[in-house]
């Protein structure tokens, strides 16, 4: 099988961006966004998917971290659906239920090839280190339009903000490893339609 990686970059008024995936990695993860919590969720989405990323960004921090954290998430959203590529062989659902101490999040995904995002999950909080807690849906949405995927994720529960954050971005990587695994029993793409 070829080596499913993906190199994207990106450069506009707001953000300067470099990114790499690779689906068929080991967890390894270098990022650096000049957000320190959100670098510390790209490194929880990257080593529970089993995913090697490397992710540069220099953003308008100055004027909050919108542009950034929307940015990396319409290029990762990018770099996945290059990565997956034809989608010929994948599983193409994933779903992880995933507890951290008193919060569970579930996430569920489809490469269907359409867009959406479910997403409920609230925080208490304005912000989580220095991410605006806000930017975490606008991240998600972000990633599914941009990878063309339906993604749920949904809020068991949860007291602690940090705890419910990490949960999703966990869960969404262990979702995204099983969607995006290989299957030989899987003759071409897996849909009624035959296309994805």
């Amino acid at each position: 099988m070829e080596p499913r990686i993906a190199e994207i970059s990106r450069k506009t008024k707001e953000t300067d961006i470099k990114l790499k995936i690779n689906l068929d990695g080991t967890g390894k993860c270098l990022a650096d966004t000049g957000i320190g919590f959100f670098d510390h969720m790209l490194d929880g989405f990257a080593r529970h998917g089993l995913f090697d990323l490397e992710v540069t960004c220099k953003g308008d921090l100055y004027v909050d971290s919108h542009h950034t954290i929307e940015d990396v998430g319409i290029v990762l959203g990018t770099a996945i659906a290059q990565a997956v590529g034809d989608k010929k062989g994948i599983k193409r659902y994933g779903s992880a239920m995933l507890p951290m101490d008193e919060a569970l999040v579930l996430c569920a995904i489809d490469l269907s090839g359409r867009p959406y995002l479910a997403y409920d999950a609230e925080f208490s909080a304005p912000l989580i280190g220095d991410m605006q807690s806000e930017m975490i849906y606008d991240f998600f949405y972000a990633i599914s339009y941009s990878a063309s995927m339906n993604l749920h994720i949904k809020k068991i529960s949860g007291r602690n903000n940090h705890h419910v954050a990490e949960s999703s971005f966990k869960a969404f990587g262990k979702a995204l490893d099983m969607a995006t695994a290989m299957d030989g029993r899987i003759q071409g793409v897996w849909s009624t339609k035959g296309t994805l």
